[in-house]
């Protein structure tokens, strides 16, 4: 709860309906009527308020006069919502003149004998923001200070709180009149409150308080003990002169009876502390905590801040001595929790850890963007992922920063002074060079610029490069960017170049010419070092021509100066990005769109569920009558040439196992539902014998399995029946469902007579659906995928944009190549595209196909390299798409 407690009102019900209210009969009940009907007239006047209706003439009177007076307990909750609703001042901004008869009203309320009436009404004066009905009711707040109820002591404590810190002209001795309750209050709800405010109101009065009863500290109760913890460390590191004077305390809050203050002041105590003893004692206490607890999520918690700890150089020491406690936590039920633990005592980290901070950053930057008020609370946790091992998740907080400092101008200064921060600890190349061009995209203040390019200095340590590298033992530890210099990546150098132009054209608008010459001589002798020191051969690998051309490009932009150049570097660099984050969203949106309606799309053919027609097989429910009869209405009619749209999605996946000669003939529906296929077999006896023991035999190729054996039927003659059978499916992959069909016939002495099935060809594209991910999640799954299928693009078709929106239609693919990057008319096109099934596996595909231009009849040619992390999704998916386009083929013979 934070200092201001919010009144908690008793939820009423209000009406609901549609119908208009009846001002009359409301006037009537609320002048003549009952007791009920004047809460109820009330309810609906509420109602009226919050639905934006304007309040009848006269009504306020009314409810002064009629209902005001009555001591029902619900009216008086309803009256607190009444009145903190309802509009208190005129147009002119003026007190009503009706609001002096409430305000008397609440003064009795306040000297009620009821305790709940009492706090609920200092409750509702939180709320209230007009001083004019306060004043007098000042006395009566104060007054309630000692009642005998905690209840109305510690809401009065509120009220005072709120009203001080509002209006400090009507209470302003506020700190001093609470000060004094506090030192005579026993309890512990009241002095938490009490000791909140002055902790917020006046920090002088509350340490003073603190400081006279620090030896009473472990006798407080849980609450009060939470704000002390609050106040010791704020004080300490506001001034840490204090922290000898309190450290003492926060040690003896390490032993309370609390959890949650246990757990705090060990936190309190290791930002106060860097001594052996304190880091001893907090993870101790750390470690009591994880053994202690049921909750497995307070034990990841609690493992989290042990984990930060270790990562401290001087801390890793003290926890040695800690470790056979720390194994402890092994007897725990939980996985992740014994995971977690593993980690910190054995210093690896499991593989999914990084994926799970990459789906927070992405979490935290979609609620941050939807609503932009928290972006500012949010930024400075995210920017410390920068720092972070994990490249995807430092990344994906890039990508956030991007968007977040290019739609909110207002955290433009913030985002820049958090990423100047965080820039030299930065571990990964890639993220310092989107960092790099953050930096020299949004610096656009003149103070900006020079810390900017005092950081950029720092990270690549002193110059000129070449010298400096020269005198420099091999084997010495070199700033970031120098470092990745020294390694032959010069790519960097590239794109810090072009940070240093953007920095230097937008230095000269704001400086005198003198100053800007000698910022422009600074970076251009950056830019000339770093060329030196790819031409050296220092480095691993020597500069590229591409990134030692744009260097010099880059040069001679500063120098020269041209109007049309720099507006590509000020200006347009930064239009494209607001082009590519309007594309993302008008593409999301239309994702969405997608989505609910396909999830509000009815089929013709889907059933009805009536549960009166729900049949009871041995007590078990069993499938719905209706469906059943459609079924077989449907199977019956396929024979007299029905071309009805009803059960047509049913009779493309019904597939025949017999042949209509044979004495057994049988086909099947086949269902594919998530994780399993069910198999409604039709079995029909087309012999004048009785079939005895008549079983359906099933086998599976694949990563099938069958569920339950089918159970043995007889069929009289001419007879059929319906036969189920389950099918668990355990990933994407072709499957193949076979068997045969054995009976005895009565009367005959031969031996059993088998029927021989034909083969069930499950469907891949059941379990393949669309999906999306960023550039750098492709690059990095391509990377890691080890299956490779390589499919020869050969087909009838002759465009280029028509085979691709083929190629996605038959493998349920999603492109992920921009619409703008594949339109207009050239002889070539690369797409890539992604998939994932049902059970979690991706699917990358990467199309390159050409067409020749001075042949336009010819077809297209090329090929599709399909990646999976398993063998049987590449595998599969390459049979579906060379199936496609065989039946290209076919149709294109059938037709000519």
């Amino acid at each position: 709860m934070t200092a201001v407690e919010q009144p908690c009102y008793t939820l009423i019900n209000l009406p609901t309906d549609s119908e208009p209210y009846n001002e009359m009969q409301l006037k009537q009940d609320l002048e003549k009527g009952e007791i009920k009907q004047k809460v109820e007239a009330l309810k609906k006047i509420i109602h009226m308020i919050l639905a934006g209706e304007r309040l009848p003439p006269g009504f306020l009177m009314l409810i002064i006069r009629y209902v005001l007076p009555l001591q029902d307990h619900l009216a008086k909750k309803l009256l607190l919502i009444f009145w903190e609703i309802v509009p208190k001042t005129t147009q002119d901004g003026k007190l009503l003149q009706e609001m002096i008869l409430v305000c008397d009203a609440y003064r009795k309320d306040l000297q009620h004998p009821n305790e709940f009436l009492r706090g609920s009404t200092l409750r509702f004066l939180c709320k209230l923001k007009e001083p004019e009905l306060l004043e007098p009711l000042m006395p009566s707040i104060r007054s309630c200070l000692e009642h005998r109820h905690s209840y109305v002591r510690r809401n009065a404590v509120l009220a005072i709180f709120t009203i001080y810190r509002n209006f400090e002209f009507l209470i302003p001795d506020a700190p001093e009149l609470i000060s004094t309750y506090l030192e005579g209050e026993h309890d512990m709800s009241c002095k938490r409150n009490a000791f909140l405010m002055l902790l917020h109101a006046d920090q002088d009065r509350a340490l003073s308080y603190l400081a006279n009863c620090l030896d009473q500290v472990n006798t407080f109760g849980d609450i009060l003990q939470l704000v002390i913890v609050e106040l010791i460390y704020k004080v300490c590191h506001s001034n840490p002169a204090e922290r000898s004077r309190f450290i003492r305390c926060i040690y003896n809050l390490l032993n309370s009876s609390s959890p949650a203050v246990r757990y705090e002041a060990a936190g309190t105590l290791v930002t106060l502390s860097n001594a052996p003893t304190a880091i001893k004692a907090a993870a101790s206490c750390y470690i009591e905590l994880i053994i202690k607890e049921s909750d497995n999520n307070v034990k990841l918690i609690v493992l989290d801040r042990l984990i930060a700890l270790k990562e401290h150089p001087s801390h890793e020491r003290v926890l040695q001595d800690l470790v056979m406690d720390i194994l402890r936590v092994l007897s725990s039920p939980d996985l992740e929790v014994r995971k977690k633990n593993v980690k910190f005592s054995f210093g690896f980290e499991h593989e999914d850890t990084g994926k799970y901070r990459q789906l927070l950053v992405r979490t935290l930057h979609t609620c941050s963007i939807k609503f932009p008020d928290i972006a500012a609370t949010v930024i400075p946790v995210l920017v410390e992922f920068l720092s972070d091992t994990n490249e995807l998740a430092a990344t994906d907080v890039l990508v956030f920063v991007r968007e977040a400092i290019q739609k909110f101008d207002n955290l433009q200064p913030l985002i820049i002074e958090k990423l100047l921060e965080c820039f030299r600890d930065i571990k990964s190349v890639k993220v310092h060079r989107a960092a790099l061009w953050i930096l020299g995209e949004y610096a656009t203040e003149v103070n900006d610029i020079e810390s900017v390019l005092k950081e950029i200095n720092s990270a690549l340590g002193e110059g000129p490069l070449l010298e400096a590298e020269q005198r420099k033992d091999k084997e010495v530890k070199r700033p970031p960017l120098r470092q990745y210099l020294m390694d032959g990546d010069f790519f960097i150098g590239a794109a810090l170049a072009s940070t240093l132009t953007k920095l230097a054209l937008r230095y000269a608008k704001l400086n005198e010419h003198l100053k800007a010459n000698r910022f422009d001589a600074e970076i251009m002798l950056i830019m000339a070092g770093i060329i030196h020191l790819g031409k050296s051969g220092l480095p691993t690998k020597p500069i590229t021509n591409d990134d030692k051309d744009h260097i010099l490009f880059c040069l001679r932009v500063i120098s020269d100066r041209s109007p049309t150049i720099i507006e590509v570097f000020v200006q347009l660099c930064r239009n494209a990005l607001n082009d590519m984050l309007i594309a993302k969203e008008i593409e999301e949106a239309s994702t969405q769109k997608a989505k609910e309606k396909a999830g509000n799309l009815i089929q013709t053919d889907d059933p009805i569920n009536f549960m009166q027609l729900e049949s009871d097989r041995s007590g078990e429910l069993g499938e719905n009558v209706f469906e059943m009869s459609l079924n077989q209405a449907v199977i019956g009619g396929r024979g007299q040439g029905q071309d009805s749209n009803t059960g047509v999605n049913k009779l493309n996946k019904v597939t025949q196992l017999t042949g209509f000669s044979d004495p057994v003939y049988a086909e099947a529906y086949v269902h594919v539902n998530q994780y399993d296929i069910v198999l409604d077999v039709l079995i029909v006896n087309q012999t004048n014998d009785t079939l005895q023991n008549c079983t359906l035999e099933l086998a599976t190729l694949g990563d099938l399995k069958l569920v339950e054996k089918p159970q043995p039927v007889v069929l009289a003659p001419r007879d059929f029946c319906n036969i189920k059978a389950n099918v668990k499916v355990a990933s994407t992959e072709n499957g193949i469902i076979f068997g045969n069909i054995v009976y005895d016939v009565t009367g005959a002495a031969s031996d059993r007579n088998v029927v021989v099935l034909n083969d069930i060809h499950i469907d891949i594209m059941d379990y393949i659906v669309p999906a999306s991910c960023n550039d750098s999640e492709f690059m990095r799954m391509w990377a890691e995928f080890e299956w490779e299928n390589k499919v020869t693009v050969n087909t009838p078709i002759t465009d280029l944009a028509e085979y691709l929106k083929h190629l996605i239609k038959s493998t349920n693919m999603k492109c992920l190549t921009p619409e703008k990057a594949l339109s207009g008319q050239c002889g070539f096109m690369a797409a890539n595209m992604y998939a994932k099934s049902i059970f979690g596996e991706d699917a990358l595909a990467n199309l390159s196909i050409e067409k020749p231009f001075n042949k336009p009849d010819a077809p297209v040619a090329g090929h599709i390299r399909i990646r999976a992390k398993s063998q049987g999704m590449a595998l599969s998916l390459g049979d579906k798409i060379n199936m496609t386009q065989k039946g290209l083929h076919n149709s294109k013979v059938t037709a000519g």
